[in-house]
């Protein structure tokens, strides 16, 4: 299988559900277990500039020579702000795969989009276009397997650089990405107070 030299992962910074305005976005790159450096830059919260801001940063960064894959968790960035995954690809001429826990219910995710968010229908056909989410074998038991979208990233390569980055994490894909544990909140409540 092909290895890629570098892999960067971005996602946005939380925020209030009141704030307007830019979201912090960061980008970590590895270059297998090790960290090489981190990108940010500000995406718009629910804007249209996400494609064109990714595209920008990997660009201008020293990395750009060797990165192979760019990933993101969810097609959308500071809320609804949404990747086109096509142009992304495109831009960079690099593989983008987009990887969820869960299954997004979009009929919900249309309805905001149509109802609430300027250029509702232009982000709506974005993620159509993205296709389906399909269920990435990873090694990790089906029901927490990974789910990806994927931008010019072929099913094969797509599989050996989520197991890469799982590696690099030090921890099961369904730990998340930080490889910290998610307890859940009754098993939380149990454990006695030292």
């Amino acid at each position: 299988m092909r290895r890629f030299a570098h892999v960067i992962g971005f996602d946005d910074a939380p925020f209030d559900r009141a704030h307007r305005g830019d979201v912090p976005l960061i980008g970590a790159v590895y270059a297998g277990q090790r960290l090489e450096g981190v990108l940010a830059g500000k995406v718009r919260r629910d804007g249209a500039n996400a494609t064109r801001v990714l595209a920008s940063l990997v660009r201008r960064s020293r990395f750009r020579a060797h990165v192979k894959l760019v990933l993101l968790q969810g097609i959308a960035l500071a809320g609804f702000n949404v990747v086109d995954l096509a142009g992304l690809h495109r831009a960079l001429g690099i593989p983008v795969l987009v990887v969820v826990r869960r299954p997004p219910n979009l009929a919900r995710v249309r309805r905001a989009l149509l109802e609430h968010v300027p250029g509702g229908e232009r982000k709506w056909r974005l993620i159509e276009r993205a296709g389906p989410v399909e269920p990435l074998r990873t090694g990790v038991r089906p029901a927490r397997r990974p789910l990806a979208r994927r931008g010019g990233a072929r099913a094969r390569g797509a599989r050996y650089e989520l197991v890469r980055a799982r590696a690099a994490a030090h921890g099961p894909l369904d730990r998340g990405w930080s490889g910290a544990r998610r307890e859940p909140a009754s098993r939380l409540e149990s454990r006695p107070v030292a």
